[in-house]
């Protein structure tokens, strides 16, 4: 039986990680389908931000109450896959409880750690649903949260109540086991939580506890697995993402917006100024700004994926408070869309990106990139540190310098700043007539 358990266990897993690694590999090609952009300097100063944002959820406690009941799901679920590891190995080597046998009574008390944390992952969880379906938090119901976004979220919250409640069945028909086969049921002493659950099962045979105690527990595994899989659709992808992100985060200050280099090179050749590539032929550009996702840099459609969609971005957005259309959330699940069509078109050896669509036009219109303010309200928000605004500004930026098509007050504005260096339409020589004009009225009084 224990052989036809490993070999089974075996399959399973082997299966799952064929799945995981297609999947894996497909986002990744999906992800490379952006520009190249060096983001390696600084490492010390990366990884602080990593330790801080991703593992330190800092931005996360701006909102004390939903912070602390995602630190919960967030904490526990690493800890507890200290548990999941005695199962993998358990599975392995097709033994009971393995760690059991080595740590004697600190088992007990790690173990009654995990049902404490997985007892509090199970109650945040009920909390989420409970915010996201009675008491409707507006962000959860905007526009784009509908259909799968919507089903989503609920879904990830159900399947992490019920792996959770599986642990606790799991431990309760063991511990009842313990006292009727202590030669294979190793003791755990105690364990506070799943003992609680105890009186349901007590009258049932030995025969009918071992199936419960192995299918929960077959049950677990399968599930860990399958959860695995799942979010690799989901925008619970961030689990995994969010620590990249964050460790490639911009080290710009918030405002600072990117330069492309061939037209800096150019307009400094045409002013006489010195750059480090004047020995070179200058650089062709081949499309100012972004239409489609090959126009963005590898970190934009990072950026994209790693969203979980929490909508903190669009609640702070104040365009999207005074009733436009624009929403920074929109923005980053329409990227990763398009990334995910392209892809997948290409997998099957389609058209990928000369479908005859684009991101600017097909997914996200000029009406939401025009919108924005440029201030930076969203990318401040975002727990993770993505930055839908510099994709909106790439798109701004192929609209103006690619279709001219920008609002005819910005065009006037453009002109200004070329001809007058300012964005009023009046000589430079003029500039200062309001500070001569001050001193008149002074003297006259």
């Amino acid at each position: 039986m224990e052989y036809l358990q490993q070999a089974l266990f075996l399959i399973v897993v082997g299966v799952a990680t064929f799945i995981l690694s297609k999947r894996i590999s497909r986002i990744r090609q999906n992800i490379l389908l952006g520009k190249d952009v060096d983001l390696s300097g600084n490492k010390s100063a990366r990884l602080n931000k990593m330790l801080l944002v991703a593992f330190g959820q800092k931005k996360m406690f701006k909102k004390p109450i939903p912070a602390i009941l995602h630190f919960f799901i967030y904490f526990g679920f690493m800890v507890i896959n200290l548990e999941v590891l005695e199962f993998i190995l358990d599975g392995i080597f097709g033994t009971h409880r393995l760690f059991a046998s080595h740590l004697g009574s600190l088992y007990g008390v790690l173990m009654n750690i995990f049902e404490f944390l997985a007892v509090a992952v199970l109650f945040s969880c009920i909390v989420f649903l409970i915010r996201r379906n009675i008491l409707k938090v507006k962000r959860f119901h905007n526009a784009e949260m509908t259909k799968w976004p919507k089903l989503d979220g609920n879904l990830i919250l159900v399947i992490e109540i019920v792996l959770m409640m599986a642990i606790l069945k799991m431990n309760a028909a063991d511990q009842l086991l313990q006292a009727r086969m202590p030669e294979h049921y190793h003791q755990t002493g105690t364990l506070f939580f799943s003992s609680m659950l105890m009186p349901i099962f007590e009258n049932f045979s030995t025969g009918f506890l071992v199936i419960i105690e192995r299918g929960a527990w077959w049950f677990h595994i399968i599930g860990i697995l399958g959860f695995a899989i799942y979010i690799t659709y989901s925008k619970h992808l961030h689990i995994a993402l969010a620590f990249p992100n964050t460790y490639f985060s911009d080290l710009n200050p918030k405002g600072q917006m990117n330069n492309m280099d061939a037209v800096t090179n150019e307009v400094n050749m045409m002013l006489g100024i010195a750059t480090d590539q004047d020995a070179a032929p200058p650089q062709e550009v081949g499309r100012f700004g972004a239409k489609d996702v090959n126009d963005l840099t590898w970190k934009n459609i990072l950026n994209a994926y790693s969203c979980t969609e929490c909508g903190r971005c669009t609640s702070e957005c104040p365009a999207n408070q005074t009733g436009k259309k624009l929403s920074p959330r929109k923005i980053m699940m329409d990227v990763r869309d398009r990334a995910d069509e392209v892809g997948a078109s290409l997998a099957k050896g389609g058209k990928g990106l000369e479908d005859g669509k684009s991101l600017l036009g097909d997914y996200i219109t000029k009406e939401e990139i025009n919108a924005c303010t440029s201030c930076n309200a969203c990318v401040e928000a975002c727990p993770i540190n993505i930055n839908p605004l510099e994709i909106i500004l790439e798109m701004r930026r192929f609209v103006a310098m690619e279709e001219s098509g920008s609002p005819a007050a910005w065009n006037s504005m453009f002109q200004n700043i070329e001809t007058n260096f300012a964005p009023w339409k009046f000589a430079p020589t003029d500039r200062f007539n309001w500070a001569n004009d001050l001193r008149a009225e002074r003297k006259e009084e």
